[in-house]
């Protein structure tokens, strides 16, 4: 059954339908950032996979903010991890809610999905931890002090709760940075272009399918911007298997426009589980430095882009989803199991195959897919490591409408890759969990999460 939870300020706006509107009269919403330091400490909690912290490049960051729309408030956090899954996505979602004071549906927590950051399933820990596994693939007592850290900035920012009145949304193209990494040859091969690719042919093959553009929402107060959310779809790694803890390129570049324009800015990647960097990575620092480079100047060309506008509608919107486990033949649990039993098999597989037997453990439960409404623009929050056809599918939706989109929720499914993607091939489909009809399943939900009668004029009929 579809959940739909909006705002209701005036009485003389109630419908009989279960969505309403509000009007963006001054001092409605408020609006407050937060920030918490989430990085492991050295020889800590592992980076993806297994690897050991050495060295600590930069902080990882938990960035978002507490809109507060009349009697609700909704809570955005982006973390500089590579994922959070199953009961390591709820505790932060559960330890957030109730830091804030709001439901837990209210909440979306989003990994930027940098690898050289930590990687979270609890209840994957827990499978190794019955079969004797070492080493440690999860600290729960790092992963509950991180949780805490957050739900404590959350908890005192609500004493700096400022009005907004403002929203502004901005698109620009982002130049040399995204690629496919699904390659075809013109002979029809798939070809597998990763984050760091040193081989010059194939960085010359074709960008493929991408999105271009770089999405920028801001809410400001009277002119004044309080926090920009940065929205674009890429692997966000340039480098990855070493002890290095680091924000990588997003992080460098969303960190250098925020110093520069003393405004908060966070940043969310998009649906991005089959496009990377490596067309324009070699692996080299050089590289690195180009690539933020560029993602900083279409940041900041965002900033120079925006037209401030008065809020007059806000409304969320959450829609549950099945996502359907797959069982052919080295899917079926009984499969994976063997692999996590298998004491001669490489950690690493085995970690993988931990996280795969705790998804279908959990594949009754559904995911919650979510949507912020905000005058004619929208921001949709997705699970797992969609690929970019999704995003480019919200965005049909809504054609002549602003549509960000931020995937990497419960990463649990793992990817989300489209059901012809099984037939050609290629890397993702082996680190999916789901069956190939998932995508019909999402779009389906999709559909309903964006219907067009959510809008201002036009409330859905009950």
């Amino acid at each position: 059954m579809q959940r739909q939870h909006f705002i209701v300020l005036l009485a003389s706006l109630v419908t009989t339908a279960s969505v309403s509107t509000s009007l963006g009269l001054d001092g409605n919403y408020q609006l407050a950032t937060f920030v918490a330091d989430v990085t492991p400490p050295v020889d800590g909690h592992p980076l993806i996979w297994l690897t050991p912290v050495k060295v600590v490049e930069t902080p990882l960051l938990a960035k978002g903010i507490i809109l507060e729309c009349g009697d609700n408030r909704y809570v955005l956090c982006s973390l500089d991890w590579c994922g959070l899954a199953n009961s390591s996505h709820r505790l932060f979602i559960e330890k957030i809610a109730q830091a804030a004071a709001t439901k837990p549906d209210y909440v979306v927590v989003h990994t930027v999905h940098q690898h050289t950051a930590p990687y979270s399933d609890g209840d994957a820990q827990r499978l190794l931890t019955q079969v004797g596994f070492q080493p440690l693939y999860v600290d729960f007592s790092f992963l509950n002090q991180a949780a805490d850290q957050v739900a404590e900035s959350v908890r005192s920012a609500l004493k700096r709760l400022q009005p907004i009145n403002q929203v502004g949304f901005a698109a620009v193209p982002v130049e040399k940075v995204a690629a496919t990494r699904r390659v075809k040859t013109p002979e029809g091969r798939l070809l597998v272009r990763y984050s760091s690719c040193k081989d010059p042919a194939l960085r010359d093959m074709p960008e493929g399918v991408i999105d271009p553009l770089l999405r920028t929402v801001t809410f400001a107060y009277n002119g004044q911007p309080l926090v920009r959310l940065h929205f674009y779809a890429t692997h966000p790694q340039s480098f990855y298997g070493d002890p290095r803890a680091s924000a990588d390129v997003p992080g460098f570049a969303r960190e250098r426009l925020e110093q520069e324009e003393k405004c908060v800015q966070i940043y969310f990647t998009g649906c991005a589980g089959d496009i990377t960097m490596g067309k324009y990575n070699d692996g080299s620092r050089e590289a690195r430095d180009r690539l933020t480079e560029r993602l900083y100047r279409a940041m900041a060309d965002s900033v120079r882009h925006t037209q401030l506008e008065p809020i007059r509608f806000m409304g969320w919107r959450t829609e549950p989803v099945l996502l359907p486990a797959r069982s052919d033949p080295g899917y079926a649990p009984s499969d994976i199991e063997a692999r996590l039993k298998d004491a001669a098999l490489d950690p690493v597989q085995r970690v993988r195959a931990a996280c795969q037997l705790a998804f279908h453990h959990r594949a009754s439960q559904p995911f919650l897919l979510a949507a912020l409404f905000i005058n004619d623009g929208s921001i949709v929050f997705l699970p797992g490591e969609c690929f970019v056809e999704y995003q480019l599918y919200c965005q049909s939706l809504r054609p002549e409408k602003f549509v960000a989109v931020a995937a990497y929720g419960d990463i649990a499914p793992g990817y989300i890759c489209t059901e012809i993607a099984y037939r050609e091939g290629g890397y993702e489909p082996t680190a999916s969990s789901l069956a190939p009809h998932a995508e019909h399943v999402l779009k389906k939900a999709l559909a309903e999460l964006l219907d067009e009668r959510i809008s201002e004029k036009q409330p859905p009929q009950p």
